[in-house]
């Protein structure tokens, strides 16, 4: 007798803000299924009015307002959409997790003053995912977790430690998307994790700059050009990466004005092809220096998802940096790496419908565990 399906759909927008991941999840077993998934992309437009909300500007709270709204709206289409390729219907899904879309974070550690309060933002209004889908919504995952003194960020390592825990090795699970996190996993021990700076975010901004594309296939472009020495001491001199654990970050540290900063210091013009070479290093060095500073035998299983898994060049970068372990995607594991985050959001949904808590207090240095988000009722 089989077990009646437990469906979430998890809806993943990250730092990139390229578009919407939507995976349907069964999480009736021990080892979640993915029944379904889709990418719905955002479009330049809607990418653009994300970014500019990113940095400070005018007229800010009626931006915000709509585009909260709009967003909303694309992530009920999404739902929707996800759904019509699939043998459900919106009466078969438990719940809605959406993550959001980040458009500040000023995490405990990193403010401006003392006196500053740390917070974080994520907007795609929940009440009209709920009203548009008829799903209960669940959303606002990270604010709990900031007002007990946590990072908010990342949320991915509690569900790594729930889906992968399991070999008798010491197990990285690093996620490349915009930015970059790594969660430990070690036997018998707490799950440990944080970010390590940035991802994909920087290439991919200054390939779209450069070249007009959205990001690099494969690592091409940067394979093309050689590091910079001298920028790529430069990029890895920024204080976030000085800070120790817990930390997270996000387009306020790491960011194309903070890269054209530094570029405008050298004499002569660096290549941009030779720019796009330092920045993949970058990624791979300050990934890798996390996993050798965290790492107790140097002997583990080292795991990628995000897109940066499909960077061939980075890849092959990671494994150079760490030749002690062995480099391979989650695909090698049981999930494809495009839909590790958006599986998560949808588990950290039914943990908040099951009043579980969703943080690890190892991770975010929150003051203790809590049970995350917002629930949002058809």
């Amino acid at each position: 007798m089989t077990n009646r399906p437990e469906l979430y759909i998890g809806l993943m927008s990250g730092t990139s803000a390229d578009g919407i991941d939507a995976a349907l999840v069964d999480y009736s077993q021990d080892t979640p299924t993915l029944v379904a998934k889709l990418e719905y992309p955002l479009g330049s437009q809607l990418k653009n009015q994300i970014l500019q909300l990113c940095s400070p500007g005018d007229n800010e709270i009626e931006r915000m307002g709509q585009l909260d709204r709009l967003l909303g709206q694309r992530f009920a289409e999404a739902t929707l959409q996800l759904l019509e390729n699939s043998p459900f219907g919106a009466e078969d899904i438990a719940a809605v997790g959406s993550h959001g879309q980040t458009i500040r974070h000023r995490p405990p550690g990193q403010l401006t003053t003392d006196e500053s309060l740390p917070f974080t933002l994520q907007i795609g209004d929940p009440n009209t995912i709920a009203e548009l889908t008829g799903i209960t919504t669940v959303a606002d995952f990270r604010r709990r977790d900031v007002a007990a003194k946590g990072q908010g960020a990342p949320l991915a390592p509690a569900f790594h430690q729930a889906l992968f825990t399991g070999s008798t090795k010491e197990r990285f699970i690093v996620n490349i998307g915009g930015m970059s996190n790594i969660t430990q996993l070690t036997p018998t021990k707490p799950a440990l994790g944080f970010d390590t700076g940035p991802g994909n975010v920087l290439m991919d901004g200054w390939i779209y700059q450069q070249r007009g594309e959205h990001y690099d296939r494969d690592g091409h472009w940067a394979a093309s050009g050689q590091a910079n020495l001298v920028l790529l001491d430069k990029l890895l001199a920024h204080p976030f990466l000085q800070l120790p654990a817990p930390k997270s970050t996000g387009r306020e540290a790491f960011n194309l004005a903070w890269l054209e900063h530094l570029l405008s210091q050298f004499n002569e013009p660096v290549a941009a092809a030779d720019v796009q070479a330092t920045l993949l290093e970058f990624t791979a060095r300050t990934i890798s220096d996390a996993i050798g500073q965290a790492s107790s035998d140097h002997q583990g299983e080292i795991y990628i998802c995000g897109g940066g898994a499909h960077n061939a060049q980075l890849m092959h970068r990671l494994s150079q940096l760490n030749q002690g372990s062995q480099v391979n995607s989650t695909e090698t594991i049981g999930i494809a790496p495009e839909w590790v985050e958006a599986m998560a959001f949808a588990w950290l949904a039914q943990r908040t419908l099951q009043r579980q808590a969703g943080n690890l207090k190892e991770v975010t240095g929150a003051n203790g565990a809590r049970i995350l988000g917002g629930i949002y009722y058809p």
